[in-house]
């Protein structure tokens, strides 16, 4: 109850990265925007498909800004960002991944060097179903991604070409005093 009160009455924002992903898509956070009973096919987080953990830094592809927490992002840009999960593969039926991007739901995807999505596990480590790496509730407000943007400081990945820094925190801040 404190939760949807949060979300619906409060204007709450919500984000969870990799295990806090997890929590949110077994809650039904994301995508449904609130708590829901789990179903046989319910969205689910699982195992890699290469049965164990990945720890590496990844490209991830901005696919909808939609979210406040994406807000100082732009559809297509590219940034590298470390990744550790054994179960980050995001698995979830065909016709809800169809409604998800219809309604700007699928924020980020896992890209290869050319900035596409990739379900090579070069540029996909788990095998996520058509490489999506973090997605929202149907009003953005709730976020959910595997890649830890957190993981952020001046002089880390100093050797390492791309961007690094997605400012997801900072789009948060700005919803409540913009």
């Amino acid at each position: 109850d404190a939760v949807h009160e949060f979300l619906k009455h409060n204007d709450g924002l919500m984000c969870g990265i990799c295990n806090g992903f997890q929590a949110l898509i077994k809650l039904g956070l994301v995508p449904y925007g609130e708590i829901v009973d789990p179903m046989p096919n319910s969205p689910t987080l699982t195992f890699n498909l290469i049965g164990r953990h990945q720890s590496q830094l990844i490209r991830t592809r901005i696919a909808s800004n939609k979210s406040p927490w994406l807000m100082h992002t732009k559809p297509g840009e590219i940034y590298t960002i470390p990744i550790s999960h054994g179960e980050g593969r995001f698995v979830a039926d065909e016709s809800l991944i169809k409604r998800m991007a219809e309604n700007g739901q699928i924020a980020t995807q896992y890209a290869d060097l050319n900035g596409n999505p990739s379900m090579d596990i070069r540029y996909n480590p788990n095998g996520s179903i058509d490489a999506i790496e973090g997605i929202t509730s149907p009003d953005g407000r709730v976020f959910g991604k595997m890649a830890h943007t957190e993981r952020f400081g001046q002089y880390l990945y100093k050797n390492v070409p791309g961007n690094h820094e997605q400012r997801i925190f900072e789009g948060a801040v700005d919803y409540f005093t913009k």
